[in-house]
């Protein structure tokens, strides 16, 4: 039985304390009568009060990201786990942005940087890793510290070798790729493969560090060759040809230890959705499905990371509501395993457990829990049965007052049956809706505690957020439904998630609306100008609105111009501005690489020959993805958010007080 001892690490309360201080102190903070449910924006606003807790190998230290501001500014702690309440050791960068940290062996922790460097009309990102020694002790070393960019990728951070580090890195300049072993205490590096024509990248070790498998880009026919060879052997083989024209799945996983001349992949192989199979070099013959699901695409492999049995298959992963394991019955170490899993989950009820980090002998594990009405909390647990509370996440939510989240399914108008998730606010339906389209679209929500949905449900309105076809992770079908109906079927999924929740009861048919990101945002931007509108009005954020300017970036690539344009047709929001029949909100970050801000701006002028029942936002600073809108953008964007829903789209302000 675990023994809990709740307690916070001294620092991280008072950097709690601190920020709530801070909030209540702010002019500008929403006060709130005790018998609201709503909750300030600003809670939903401050970053993670901490993030990435994780422990060296051997148990004996503790790092963890705190955040110094409401915006982050995260420093780097490490404390001996006997003695949580020791002055840690911290680490900083001075001008850059840390932005994450792992152990590379008990003694030496690897730290990401980066930098928003503008220069005129453009911008871009510096990023660095350095390499510190968990005491604070010594000089950084930064691998390659004279390029502007992390070049290089991480294979393996050899844990029977943990002097060294592999490395994917093109050493001599020459445009392809190469395996390098890095050694960590002086910087010196040793070419231990040397990329050519047929493979040049993907690569894959096997537990003795050897290069197994890798992928090269055939030019003749478009295509990635996925290449293995032989345990000993020089000679690569190819097995399998992901040409673009087939949107198959086939993903290498890792080679197997119990048979050094197997690999394990994720394939279709003629079914809908991505199985785990194996490949015998020898025979050069696929395994039946050894895992697969009807409904959902498999994630991946468990396996083992102790050095006595590492890489020794566990179980399989896959994801439908939630991240979900499935551990096999048929070895010990496997058995054994979900037994730990069990002992943990039944002390944390209706949460989301993840062991996010342990020591070798499994007598320090850090355990992360989350669910719709947890944002997320850190735990330490020693010795297997002294559970610790480490810290909150969002110390400043008040987790009473959050939402409640269903997992459901429902027909599109052509019988296609299309998952959602669906956030309900406290009180009592029917409600005002949002309809929330996820980005992408060649991506998918996983929602276990997501900030957008709960704070609008917190502020009285329901969230659907569809997986519409075109979004991946359910199987091909739904996936290639979508090609060639951006505005179109894909929007009707949308249109249909809407008209199911009003059937439900749920939703209110005249209070509906449509909020998104990325693609989400070019489906605001759609919403806006159909004809026979159901929307009451529309939030386009970051949103494509030019799809010429997208496919002409598509067709830089010659894989995608085969692989992914011809999907990206339909409606296109710029050539039917003069459609906009609803209001509508435009918030775009001026510094987005991934949809240029110049999407927004043209359509918004094109939108003032028109109409004046607009509102545009540029969020001076701000990238494209969650993680560069820091503080100040979401308290901005977050505020007027609200307020557009709240005012200017049902004019119904009093549904975010009520009990």
């Amino acid at each position: 039985m675990l023994k809990r001892h709740f307690f916070k690490i001294g620092l991280f309360s008072v950097a709690s304390l601190l920020i709530v201080q801070n909030a209540i102190a702010e002019d500008n903070v929403t006060k709130v009568e005790p018998a609201s449910i709503k909750m300030p924006i600003e809670a939903f606003a401050i970053e993670a009060a901490i993030k990435s807790v994780r422990l060296s190998n051997n148990g004996k230290s503790i790092g963890y990201m705190k955040a110094t501001s409401k915006r982050g500014d995260y420093i780097l702690e490490v404390r001996p786990t006997d003695n949580m309440t020791t002055e840690p050791v911290t680490f900083a960068a001075d001008k850059m942005e840390l932005t994450s940290f792992f152990w590379l062996n008990n003694k030496k922790i690897m730290v990401s940087f980066r930098q928003n460097i503008q220069d005129g009309n453009e911008n871009y990102w510096v990023t660095k890793r350095a390499i510190v020694n968990a005491d604070g002790t010594g000089k950084w070393l930064v691998p390659f510290a004279k390029e502007n960019f992390t070049n290089y990728g991480i294979i393996s951070t050899l844990i029977a070798d943990p002097e060294h580090i592999l490395l994917s890195y093109d050493i001599n300049d020459d445009r392809k790729t190469d395996v390098i072993k890095y050694n960590i205490n002086t910087g010196s590096t040793r070419t231990i493969y040397r990329g050519n024509e047929k493979v040049s990248g993907g690569f894959l070790t096997d537990f003795d560090g050897d290069v197994r498998a890798g992928t090269g880009y055939d030019i003749s026919a478009s295509a990635i060759n996925l290449y293995v060879r032989a345990k000993g052997s020089d000679e690569w083989e190819l097995i399998h040809q992901n040409k673009p024209e087939n949107r198959e799945v086939f993903d290498f996983l890792g080679l197997s230890v119990e048979n050094p001349n197997e690999i394990m992949v994720s394939a279709t192989l003629d079914r809908n959705t991505a199985g785990i199979y194996s490949y015998n070099i020898e025979t050069k013959k696929f395994s039946e499905r050894l895992f697969g699901l009807e409904t959902v695409d498999t994630d991946g492999l468990i396996t083992s990371q102790k050095l006595a049995n590492r890489g020794e298959l566990l179980g399989y992963s896959y994801t439908a509501k939630h991240p979900t394991r499935f551990f096999l019955s048929s070895t010990e170490a496997a058995v054994k395993e979900a037994s730990l899993y069990q002992a943990i989950e039944d002390q944390f009820t209706g949460e989301f457990v993840r062991l996010s980090s342990r020591s070798e002998d499994d007598n320090a594990m850090v355990i992360y829990t989350e669910s719709d009405s947890n944002p997320g909390t850190y735990y330490l647990l020693m010795n297997k049965k002294d559970l610790s509370l480490i810290g909150d996440t969002a110390p400043l939510i008040d987790k009473s007052k959050l939402a409640k989240v269903m997992y459901v399914k429902y027909k599109a108008r052509d019988g296609l049956v299309i998952p959602a998730y669906v956030t309900i606010p406290q009180g009592k339906g029917p409600f005002p809706t949002i309809v929330h389209p996820h980005g992408g679209p060649w991506a998918r929500d996983i929602n276990i505690f997501d900030p957008w949905s709960q704070m609008l449900a917190n502020n009285g309105y329901l969230v659907i957020q569809p997986q519409f076809r075109g979004s991946q992770g359910f199987g091909l079908e739904l996936w290639k439904a979508g090609d060639g109906e951006w505005g179109k079927k894909m929007q009707d999924d949308l249109d249909d998630a809407a008209m199911w929740l009003v059937k439900k009861g749920l939703a209110d048919e005249d209070r509906l609306g449509m909020f998104g990101w990325s693609y989400g945002g070019y489906a605001a931007f759609v919403a806006s100008l159909r004809k026979n509108n159901i929307y009451k009005c529309a939030v386009a954020g970051a949103g494509v609105g030019d799809l010429d300017r997208v496919l002409s970036s598509i067709n830089n690539s010659r894989y995608l111009r085969v692989f992914q344009a011809p999907t990206v047709q339909g409606i296109d929001p710029i050539d039917h501005v003069k459609d906009v029949n609803i209001p509508i909100y435009i918030v775009h970050g001026d510094i987005d690489q991934r949809v240029p801000v110049k999407h927004s701006r043209t359509f918004v002028d094109a939108l003032k020959k028109y109409t004046t029942d607009f509102k545009y936002t540029e969020l001076e600073g701000a990238d494209h993805f969650s993680n560069t809108l820091y503080y100040e953008h979401k308290m901005q964007f977050y505020g007027e958010l609200i307020d557009w829903f709240d005012n200017r789209c049902f004019n119904n302000s009093e549904i975010a007080a009520t009990d």
